[in-house]
């Protein structure tokens, strides 16, 4: 038995891979048994459909055993209709919302040590009528983070954003100051209190194609990115930038930096999904406990078959336990 509070998994989209994932990964070797905030019976029978075997014990906040094999502790989580791998329906947007609502208040009361996230499908959920842009977004909401910061990280390559789920057209505008300042300040003192990087070595890249080419290709980097970087830079903030995005990501610059932050969200991640795909992992800093997440989709199409890859997930379990050591949830 032990006393540290255990981890929290939510498996997402119902219809999607998210319950599969959690099922296969019972079947390996686990350092401690987290506990999947869903609905039981349809663990139960996706595990039937997957030909998988497991045992599903209701978690009510017991001291948990050590791990077994096939064993899941589960936070019954009731759907709000029936659910079909596969098969996507609005009715169950707010089963998936209200199983983050569990983790999120079961972290903010110490009760789990860390939230592991499993992939939702926003466009269902904005169909059932929820304003849902993204785990993000969502959890500071909950939790009343006020700057909320997306990272993924593959390996020693990590990639911050300053803007996240937003269209093109409106990144130039959303990039202000504040917003920069903000996220990299939150960018910073992550690294250093939950990734025990003592200086962190931030890259920025810049918005425009090279960087601008000082004024000619637009003029964000000269009006607002620089003198943000420069104001962090004289507080003692070790902040190289900005940098054009299509060499920042070369091998003597990825030495030379503990994390980027780039401006949009396809700006750094294709590189990062190239450098570590299925094995990325999607981690919120700035929210008040830790939150990793897979960092692919729901993969509807594979739901039930049993060809998902757990690596992500696997990956992401791992970071949050060892964050969670240094780190854990006040």
């Amino acid at each position: 038995m032990s006393n540290t509070p255990p981890l929290a998994i939510t498996t997402g989209e119902p219809a999607g891979i998210g319950p599969d994932l959690v099922i296969q990964l019972a079947q390996q070797s686990q350092t401690s048994p987290p506990i999947i905030i869903a609905d039981a019976d349809l663990l139960q029978d996706r595990a039937q459909q997957l030909g998988l075997a497991v045992d599903i014990e209701d978690y009510n906040g017991q001291a948990l055993p050590a791990p077994s094999h096939g064993k899941l502790f589960v936070l019954h989580t009731p759907l709000k209709t029936p659910c079909h791998a596969g098969k996507l329906d609005a009715q169950n947007a707010a089963y998936v919302l209200e199983t983050l609502r569990i983790a999120t208040q079961g972290c903010m009361e110490q009760h789990f040590a860390a939230l592991v996230t499993g992939p939702v499908h926003k466009g269902i959920i904005n169909d059932a009528g929820h304003s849902f842009s993204g785990h993000t977004e969502y959890l500071a909401e909950l939790s009343n983070c006020s700057r909320p910061v997306m990272m993924l990280a593959a390996g020693n390559l990590r990639v911050a954003l300053a803007t996240t789920h937003l269209p093109l057209s409106q990144v130039s505008r959303a990039i202000t100051p504040a917003l920069l300042e903000d996220t990299l300040r939150v960018l910073h003192n992550d690294l250093q209190y939950k990734f025990s990087i003592n200086n962190p070595a931030i890259t920025v890249c810049g918005l425009n194609p090279h960087a601008g080419e000082q004024g000619h290709l637009g003029r964000e980097e000269i009006d607002i990115i620089e003198p943000v970087i420069n104001e962090l830079r004289s507080q003692g903030l070790n902040i190289a930038g900005p940098i054009p995005a299509d060499t920042a990501f070369t091998p003597g610059m990825m030495q030379n930096t503990d994390a980027y932050l780039t401006m949009y969200h396809d700006q750094g991640l294709p590189v990062l999904k190239h450098v570590g795909f299925n094995q990325a992992i999607n981690i919120t800093l700035g929210l008040p406990f830790i939150r990793t997440s897979v960092d692919h989709g729901t993969a509807i199409e594979l739901a039930g078959s049993g060809k998902a890859n757990t690596d992500s997930l696997s990956a992401a379990i791992s970071l949050a336990a060892s964050l969670a050591q240094t780190q854990p949830c006040n």
